[in-house]
C-alpha cells in the first residue's frame, strides 16, 4: 500500500516552492502529463485521443525509449505537444549518486535535442528542452538544486491519478483525477503498458467530462 497522496497536499508544495506543482488557476486549464514513453501503440493511442479533444499535453519521455521508438517521439512533436526529460534510463534520485542522476539526464537531453533537430519540423529545431520529471517523484534536494543551476524546470504534480497501481480498479483511476482536478492542475498519467489499462479507461472519461465543462488542455511551455 502506497502512502503517496493522491491530491499533492499544500504543505508539501510550500516546502518545496522551486519545483513547479501547478499553473495558473485563473482559468479552466488543466494540464495533462504523461511520464515514461514512448511506448509502442500506447503512445500513439494516447496522441490519437488527445487529436480527437484539440487537447494538447507534455510527455515526460525516458531518453533510452526515444532511441528505442524514434518515429513516435517525433509523432509528439508533429502533434504539437510539450517534451521533457524523464531521464536516461528512469534513475530513482534517491538510490542514485547526484553526479551519477545529473550524468543520466544529460545523456537524455542530449538524445532529445539531437530529435529535435533532425526533425522536419522548422518552428520546433531552435527549441530548449527545459522541462524536467524525477522518475517516481524522487529527486534529492542536491539534485534538485543543481538541475535549477543547469537551467531546467522541475515539474512536479497536483494530481496524481495511480494509473500504474495494478491493486486499483479503472474506475477508481478516474475518479482519482476527477475528483481532485482544478484550475490549474498537473495530472499525472502514464503512457506504458503498466499503466494501459487503467489510462486508456480514464483518459477518454477525463477529457469528455472536463471538455463539457469548458476546459481547455494545454502544454507545459518552455
Amino acid at each position: 500500500m502506497t502512502l503517496t497522496p493522491i491530491k499533492t497536499p499544500l504543505i508539501i508544495k510550500k516546502m518545496l516552492p522551486n519545483y513547479i506543482w501547478s499553473l495558473d488557476a485563473s482559468e479552466k486549464v488543466i494540464y495533462l502529463t504523461f511520464d515514461d514513453g514512448p511506448t509502442p501503440e500506447i503512445t500513439t493511442w494516447t496522441l490519437n485521443i488527445l487529436k480527437s479533444y484539440q487537447a494538447k499535453a507534455t510527455f515526460f519521455c525516458i531518453g533510452h525509449n526515444i532511441q528505442k521508438y524514434p518515429k513516435i517521439f517525433q509523432d509528439i512533436l508533429i502533434d504539437g505537444h510539450s517534451v521533457g526529460n524523464h531521464t536516461n534510463n528512469h534513475n530513482k534520485g534517491w538510490k542514485t549518486k547526484t553526479k551519477d542522476y545529473i550524468h543520466n539526464t544529460a545523456e537524455a537531453e542530449a538524445i532529445i535535442n539531437t530529435q529535435i533537430q533532425n526533425s522536419n519540423i522548422v518552428n520546433r529545431k531552435s527549441e530548449i528542452v527545459n522541462l524536467f520529471r524525477p522518475p517516481y517523484g524522487q529527486i534529492r534536494p542536491k539534485q534538485g538544486k543543481k538541475l535549477l543551476e543547469l537551467g531546467y524546470k522541475i515539474i512536479m504534480w497536483d494530481v496524481l491519478s495511480f494509473d500504474w497501481d495494478k491493486t486499483i480498479t479503472k474506475e477508481a483511476c478516474l475518479n482519482n483525477v476527477i475528483s481532485n482536478t482544478v484550475n490549474g492542475s498537473i495530472i499525472v498519467f502514464h503512457d506504458s503498458i503498466k499503466a494501459a489499462k487503467n489510462m486508456q479507461y480514464a483518459l477518454p472519461k477525463v477529457l469528455d467530462y472536463f471538455d463539457k465543462r469548458g476546459y481547455a488542455f494545454k502544454s507545459i511551455g518552455n
